[in-house]
C-alpha cells in the first residue's frame, strides 16, 4: 500500500527537480522548473438532474420508468400523465425546460410522497384509535386482509421463535 503511494510521488518529484542551466555553463544558479498542472477531462460528471415532485429521477431512463421513482406514480399514473401531456416517451435527459414544467405542473395534481404517506398513516391510526378488526390486526402486527397466518405472514410476525418444550410428532 505504502509503495503504492510513493510510487507516483517519486515520478513527481522528477518532474520537479528538473534543474535547467542558463547560457552560461560555469553558473551555479539553477531555477526549478515546475509543470503546470493540467487537469483531466472526465465524461459523464455534468449532473443535470431533473426535480419532479421533490424527488431527483434518473436522467437516464425513460420518462415513463423515471416517473415510478416517485412515491405514488405506478406504471399505470406515468402513462396516464405522459398521455395528458401528449408528451413523447423520450430519454429524461433529454427534456427541455418547459416540458419539465409542464411535467412538474401535471404530477403536482396527484397526491404524492409526504402527503401520500400522511394520509395512509392517517388512515391506518383512525382504524386503531377506532379498534376496529383491521386496526386491531395492526396493532398486533399481524395481516389484516383475511391471509391465513399458519406458515406465512413472515414479513409483519417477524423471524420464528423456536418453543421450549415443544417436540415434532414421529411419522
Amino acid at each position: 500500500m505504502a509503495q503504492a503511494l510513493a510510487t507516483p510521488l517519486a515520478s513527481s518529484l522528477s518532474l520537479l527537480c528538473n534543474t535547467t542551466t542558463t547560457k552560461n555553463p560555469n553558473s551555479l544558479s539553477s531555477s526549478l522548473s515546475f509543470p503546470t498542472p493540467t487537469l483531466p477531462k472526465l465524461r459523464g460528471l455534468g449532473i443535470k438532474c431533473a426535480r419532479v415532485g421533490g424527488v431527483e429521477i434518473p436522467n437516464n431512463k425513460r420518462v415513463e420508468y423515471s416517473l415510478q421513482y416517485i412515491h405514488g406514480i405506478g406504471r399505470t399514473r406515468a402513462r396516464q400523465i405522459l398521455c395528458d401531456l401528449s408528451m413523447e416517451n423520450k430519454v429524461t435527459k433529454d427534456l427541455s425546460e418547459d416540458e419539465l414544467i409542464t411535467l412538474r405542473d401535471e404530477v403536482s395534481k396527484y397526491m404524492i410522497e409526504g402527503d401520500l404517506r400522511r394520509f395512509n398513516s392517517l388512515a391506518i391510526r383512525r382504524l386503531k384509535e377506532i379498534q376496529c378488526y383491521r386496526g386491531v390486526r395492526h396493532i398486533q402486527g399481524l395481516p389484516c386482509r383475511g391471509q391465513r397466518t399458519k406458515n406465512n405472514c413472515r414479513t409483519l410476525k417477524g423471524k420464528k421463535v423456536a418453543i421450549a418444550g415443544k417436540k415434532k410428532a414421529p411419522r
